[in-house]
C-alpha cells in the first residue's frame, strides 16, 4: 500500500512553523546581481515529503528547516550552468591530490558509510571552493559541526565540514570561485579527537525528486596549481 502524505498540508504547516520558530530565518535568496541562466527552472516544484507515520516534534523542526531551503532551491538552480563540473580543484591549500587517502565508502559509526573524502592539514589551513558556484547553506547543524554547502553547475551540491572557523564575510547567496576561501581546517562536530581535516563531499542533483545523491569526488579532483594554468 502506497504511503499517504501526512495530513493538514504538511508543507505549509512546516514552513509556517519554521518561520515562527526562526529556523528559516538564516536562508536567503541568491544575490540579486547573479543573472538567470536557466529561468525555466524557477517553475521547478519539489515533491512534498511523505510521512509514513506522524513525525515527532524534532522531525518536524528538521523538516521545516529543510523545507525552507528547498523552497529557494529553484532560485539557485536557475542561476547555475546546466553541465556539472568535470574538474574539482583541491579545496585545501598546500595539499596535493596524491596525499588524499581514499576513504570513500569506508565504514563509519552507526552503520554509516563515508560519503566523501577527508583532506588532512594543519588547523587553520584555508579551505577554498573546489568550483564556481553559490553558497547555499552556512550552518553548524551538520554532524560534522561548522560546514558550508555550495551549489555548483548542474545543481551538484558540494559539502565542506569540520571547520575551525568560517571565512570573514562568508554568507548564503554569494557567488564563489575556486579562489574563494570558505573557512579554515579544524575538528568541529564528530571530528573532535581526530587530526584536523576537511570532510569534502559531492552530491549529484535529481530534478525529479529534488534530492541529492552522494558520489566520490576524488576521481575529479586535481591539484590547485592546475588553476593557474587555466
Amino acid at each position: 500500500m502506497r504511503p499517504r502524505p501526512f495530513p493538514n498540508t504538511l508543507r505549509g504547516v512546516l514552513i509556517g512553523l519554521a518561520v515562527c520558530l526562526g529556523v528559516a530565518a538564516a536562508q536567503r535568496a541568491p544575490d540579486a546581481e547573479l543573472r538567470l541562466l536557466r529561468p525555466e527552472l524557477l517553475a521547478l516544484t519539489c515533491p512534498e515529503r511523505i510521512w509514513t507515520q506522524p513525525p515527532t516534534e524534532a522531525q518536524r523542526l528538521a523538516a521545516a528547516r529543510r523545507e525552507a531551503f528547498r523552497a529557494l532551491l529553484p532560485e539557485y538552480l536557475a542561476r547555475l550552468p546546466a553541465e556539472p563540473d568535470d574538474v574539482l580543484f583541491m579545496p585545501v591549500d598546500g595539499v596535493r591530490v596524491a596525499q588524499v587517502a581514499d576513504t570513500w565508502g569506508a565504514p563509519r559509526g552507526g552503520g554509516r558509510r563515508h560519503e566523501g573524502q577527508d583532506v588532512f592539514a594543519a588547523r587553520g589551513t584555508p579551505i577554498r571552493s573546489a568550483t564556481h558556484g553559490i553558497v547555499f547553506e552556512v550552518s553548524d547543524r551538520f554532524t560534522g559541526g561548522r560546514g558550508v554547502m555550495v551549489l555548483g553547475p548542474g545543481g551538484v551540491r558540494y559539502f565542506y565540514t569540520h571547520f575551525d572557523a568560517y571565512a570573514a564575510g562568508l554568507r548564503e547567496g554569494m557567488a564563489v570561485s575556486p579562489d574563494t576561501i570558505l573557512g579554515y581546517v579544524g575538528t568541529a562536530g564528530n571530528a573532535a579527537g581526530t587530526p584536523p581535516h576537511l570532510h569534502f563531499g559531492a552530491y549529484a542533483f535529481d530534478p525529479e525528486t529534488c534530492r541529492h545523491r552522494a558520489f566520490d569526488p576524488l576521481p575529479l579532483m586535481v591539484d590547485r596549481d592546475r588553476l593557474a594554468q587555466q
